[in-house]
């Protein structure tokens, strides 16, 4: 197709907000829509941490994600760091045997692949990086020096503020009704629940959890997962801790602040028996508090549930649906990670109708119509 003349960013999360800014900057009229506020979904509850190391499903998946950390580090060069991007590392350690094997066999891994892992010991980190911790002095501890936590709400608002300052527009507080196609069935309007019909060129279904909804209306069948996950934030005086981490059975990380976020798997199991998420977040707590004993003084301000947007096959959908001219997808898990990566390499397909390599086992059409 032609160069778009304006472009439908719906879904302004990490994805869309990192999409639109890099159209915005290459010259295009980009208008940001979403039915709540900018960064406010589940980019602000996720565990936000940038990192490959927990990628390792499929090679060409981990090495998108080594370029999503490298298009972070451009970023942060571009926009400022701050008060968004926290590169401080990250560690972890296992607390069984069994766990332990599984960690240090992908740390060989990982290392075979060219990726940073430093191997140090629970007395080790304790002196030279985390003196908070309760951990045992011989436990082995990965460190992951080049990874980093990422504060998504501030750097969506970063990037949404530099779009608009430069001529795009954003429609938030309001829901996408239908998407109008010509006799052609390429995209030409965009109906909003405040009764607003724009004329566009391009649609970028950014829409996270709501993508697959947002694919119906153009006929477009996007399977995904049912894959809600549960986040707390703690508010502490004085935060005990530096970097993001994965104990036993609890991730844990700064937020900014006086804030901590807390996430776990094993609670996220617990959420269709929870009738309160409350209950999730004081559970959330107590596994955290074992690995940072000082947390136990901290308490839980806010829990939320929030559903992931997960393609069927877990890996992102991202580039042009040849079956609906103009219509294009940015829909992935590891959105913090990926973010700045898909922003650039889709703006640039929207704009040249070049494809990237790194995204050649990701695009949308392996979804049958």
């Amino acid at each position: 197709m032609e160069r778009p003349e304006r472009v439908a960013v719906i879904g302004v999360g990490i994805l869309g907000a990192c999409v639109g800014w890099n159209l915005s900057r290459q010259g295009a009229e980009v208008v940001f829509i979403d039915a709540g506020q900018p960064g406010e979904g589940v980019t602000n509850w996720s565990f936000s941490w940038v990192n490959a190391s927990n990628k390792t499903a499929r090679k060409t998946y981990f090495d998108l994600n080594v370029a999503g950390m490298a298009a972070h580090r451009e970023l942060a060069g571009i926009i400022g760091p701050e008060p968004w991007w926290h590169p401080s590392g990250h560690l972890r350690w296992a607390g069984d045997p069994a766990a332990q094997t599984k960690l240090l066999e992908t740390t060989e891994l990982l290392a075979d692949w060219g990726y940073r892992v430093e191997l140090s010991t629970g007395a080790e980190v304790l002196r030279h990086l985390e003196p908070g911790l309760a951990i045992p002095d011989e436990v082995p501890v990965v460190f992951y020096r080049d990874e980093a936590w990422v504060h998504g709400r501030h750097l969506v608002r970063r990037l949404v503020d530099q779009a608009v300052a430069s001529g795009a527009e954003l429609r938030s507080g309001t829901a996408v009704r239908a998407i109008g196609t010509a006799a052609d069935g390429s995209i030409q309007t965009v109906t909003l629940s405040d009764g607003g019909t724009l004329a566009v060129d391009v649609v970028v279904n950014a829409a996270g959890p709501s993508a697959s909804h947002l694919a119906g209306l153009v006929t477009r069948r996007l399977p995904m997962r049912a894959e809600p996950g549960v986040v707390a934030r703690v508010s502490c005086a004085q935060v005990p801790l530096h970097r993001a981490m994965h104990a036993p059975h609890i991730e844990i990380r700064p937020d900014g602040d006086g804030s901590v976020v807390l996430h776990s798997r094993e609670i996220d199991a617990l959420i269709d028996t929870a009738e309160n998420p409350a209950e999730l977040g004081w559970l959330l707590h107590e596994l955290a508090r074992h690995a940072v004993p000082e947390l136990g003084g901290c308490p839980v301000a806010e829990t939320r549930v929030a559903n992931r947007p997960i393609p069927a096959d877990g890996f992102p959908s991202v580039g042009a649906v040849p079956s609906v001219p103009g219509y294009y997808e940015a829909v992935s898990h590891s959105g913090i990670t990926l973010g700045p990566v898909i922003g650039r390499l889709l703006a640039s397909e929207i704009l040249s109708g070049e494809t990237d390599e790194l995204l050649a086992d990701f695009r949308p059409e392996r979804f049958a119509p």
